[in-house]
């Protein structure tokens, strides 16, 4: 069963439905965060027209993510030669079982929504954190003669970004990397459908900043009664 770690929402009844992970990487509310503000409306969509599904809430700034560091690699240098898990230390047990605990439950989600700002043109750190607990041989993907393949065919994903900036498009796109890195994350691990919606140009336009993030709504609330 897929952890139901910080529930945000879930089915009104009791008939199976489809498991959804809302990530989000934001340290503030959606009082402050325009993209959390965005994600919050999008959610409130979706349930309603999909009340059967849960989705699950991983708040990427209060849970625990293992950032990869020596003791994480020295821990899987021990285990390929040979060491029982029960030999690891104690830390390096927590942290391996972390991160194992993560790439299953990204592996048995049905659809992902990531929500996130623009730092410097990437995404906070701690979502590049999460993204390394689910690149998982054998889990996400699989290496062949061919190359690498993903093995998460089936399902999908939306993004809520919100940037200061326009960077969808215009001459800053180039300077864009957290959509487009995500992108390829996505691709790579094989999930074939990968929609967004920006929240863009609240500091470019500042009187315009309210107007920008209604709009966002709009177009995140029509999205999700089709995601």
């Amino acid at each position: 069963m897929l952890n139901k770690l910080n529930t945000l929402f879930a089915g009104s009844s009791g008939t199976p439905g489809q498991k959804v992970l809302y990530i989000t990487a934001h340290p503030s509310t959606s009082e402050s965060s325009y993209s959390l503000a965005v994600g919050e409306q999008f959610l409130a969509a979706y349930n309603e027209a999909n009340p059967n599904d849960h989705v699950y809430h991983i708040d990427l700034f209060r849970a625990e993510i293992p950032y990869l560091d020596n003791e994480i690699f020295g821990a899987w240098n021990k285990l390929q030669s040979g060491t029982a898990f029960d030999g690891l230390t104690a830390a390096e047990q927590a942290k391996v079982a972390r991160l194992g605990e993560l790439a299953d439950q990204f592996v048995e989600a049905d659809k992902y929504v990531f929500v996130n700002p623009v730092w410097n043109f990437s995404y906070p750190p701690v979502l590049k954190a999460y993204i390394d607990s689910v690149f998982v041989a054998g889990k996400t993907f699989k290496y062949t003669t061919d190359g690498p393949v993903g093995l998460l065919g089936g399902k999908k994903a939306f993004h809520i970004q919100a940037s200061g900036s326009v960077l969808s498009e215009g001459g800053y796109a180039s300077f864009e990397m957290a959509h487009r890195h995500l992108d390829a994350v996505l691709k790579f691990l094989g999930v074939p459908s990968f929609e967004a919606v920006y929240v863009e140009g609240m500091a470019a336009q500042s009187d315009k900043a309210q107007e920008i993030k209604a709009n966002a709504i709009a177009r995140a609330r029509e999205a999700a009664k089709h995601f």
